[in-house]
């Protein structure tokens, strides 16, 4: 008899058969590591994007738990992630739509990431060309470390505006304003974050060493009248509980124009989450399954708004962290979630000493880290069908904007595939020309 493969089918449910004490103990080490871990990314992460950094942990506590709940992975770790920031930052900080555009613009994505699970779209999304997903994750990087140069240097600048070039262009007329203690205070967050010993990356990740460091030198220098700038003094005090379930108030006349961010959102969604699932499985030799998978990342950014929440997917650097401290099921994700919830009760009032110079410098190592020069290098010695999809992808996401990126990366993509069938075409033609047909 046949066996019927189920369309819905959390990964959790297989892993809960023969579930042990041994594999719990594992699962917890882990989870707690990472729910220690994705705090300050999540903060960061947060007002990289243009809202709260409250919002950002309650996006890594509702989004990882609902990811762990109902994926497709063994050991995803969902939550807000750097890939975002850039369309998050372009909606929020757009006084047409602000957070409550996040909000719609979010459950579409989600919807449509639900949708493609169910179509049985998880295997397409692996074939986007390599070019595209290099050049705008790139074009993502620099937008990124370009947001954080303010916040790095201690820079005053009341407005930064939302393109590259003149955000770059604000920024070089009020660089007379540096803040020396804040420069130092970022570098150094940043060295320790590049030079943090190996052998306790297991047990304390080098962005938490910023993170306490951070705190003690900015301690330091307020006793000598040398004050930065931290969460404190810029958000005030972060909430000790989850807000509350709240109805999104939909504008009827702005929803047409949030489809393409929506499919922007949902098409970075797929491709991060499911890059993340693959270099899971090589690290655990396992095979996940892709359309639960965007299922599960469907139905988090479907529930999270309504939390205040902002766009998840499952996050590579800590989902390798998740299986580099033991995680074997996705109870280490809700364990994860948990933690980070512990944390946000009876350690969240002291969130507030943290300085932004501390998270930039957190951000600038992921940023560094989504760049992947090495896969750079390689795709420049490739083919220039290659080179040029890769360079247009980047220049117009830090030019013009994501979303364009996607559809021209992705246009230009298609256009050196067509040609080169045809010229496959024409060959194959010539030759059975050449030689009469016989074979």
């Amino acid at each position: 008899m046949k066996k019927i493969k189920l369309l819905f089918r959390p990964k959790l449910i297989d892993c809960l058969k023969g579930y042990n004490v041994s594999t719990f103990v594992s699962d917890f080490g882990a989870g707690v590591s990472v729910g220690i871990l994705a705090l300050p990314l999540a903060m960061a992460f947060a007002i990289a994007s243009g809202v709260s950094p409250a919002q950002g942990i309650y996006t890594a506590i509702i989004a990882g738990f609902i990811i762990s709940v109902f994926g497709g992975s063994k050991v995803q770790i969902g939550g807000p992630t750097g890939a975002f920031i850039v369309i998050v930052s372009g909606i929020v900080l757009n006084p047409a739509y602000g957070f409550s555009g996040l909000c719609i613009a979010t459950v579409l994505a989600g919807v449509i990431l639900i949708v493609m699970g169910f179509a049985k779209m998880g295997n397409a999304i692996r074939y986007i060309p390599r070019p595209v997903t290099i050049g705008f994750t790139n074009g993502i990087a620099i937008l990124i470390m370009s947001t954080q140069i303010k916040d790095f240097f201690g820079l005053t600048i009341e407005k930064m505006p939302e393109d590259f070039i003149p955000k770059i262009g604000v920024i070089f007329n009020n660089f007379s304003t540096l803040n020396y203690p804040t420069l130092v205070l970022g570098i150094i967050s940043l060295l320790v974050i590049v030079f943090w010993p190996k052998h306790l990356r297991r047990y304390i990740p080098g962005q938490i060493g910023a993170i306490f460091i951070g705190v003690a030198i900015s301690l330091v220098f307020a006793q000598f009248g040398w004050n930065v700038e931290t969460i404190g003094t810029r958000f005030g005090e972060i909430p000790n509980t989850l807000p509350h379930v709240e109805w999104i108030s939909i504008d009827f006349s702005n929803i047409k124009h949030l489809i393409m961010p929506a499919v922007t959102i949902a098409i970075l969604a797929a491709i991060e989450s499911l890059l993340s699932a693959v270099v899971a499985d090589g690290m655990i030799d396992d095979k996940h399954n892709s359309n639960q998978e965007l299922i599960a990342q469907g139905m988090a950014n479907v529930i999270t708004p309504f939390f205040g929440g902002i766009p998840a997917t499952g996050a590579i650097a800590r989902t390798a962290t998740n299986i580099k401290n033991g995680g074997k099921t996705p109870m280490a994700g809700i364990i994860h979630a948990g933690v980070l919830l512990l944390i946000m009760m009876l350690l969240g009032k002291f969130a507030v000493y943290i300085p932004m110079a501390a998270l930039s410098a957190v951000l600038v190592s992921v940023a560094w880290n989504m760049a992947g020069l090495p896969a750079v290098k390689a795709l420049l010695k490739g083919q220039k069908s290659d080179i040029c999809v890769l360079l247009v992808t980047f220049l117009i996401t830090v030019f013009v904007d994501l979303t364009v990126a996607i559809e021209v990366g992705l246009g230009f993509a298609a256009f050196f595939f067509i040609k080169k069938m045809i010229d496959v075409s024409e060959v194959q033609t010539k030759h059975t020309v050449l030689t009469g047909g016989i074979s």
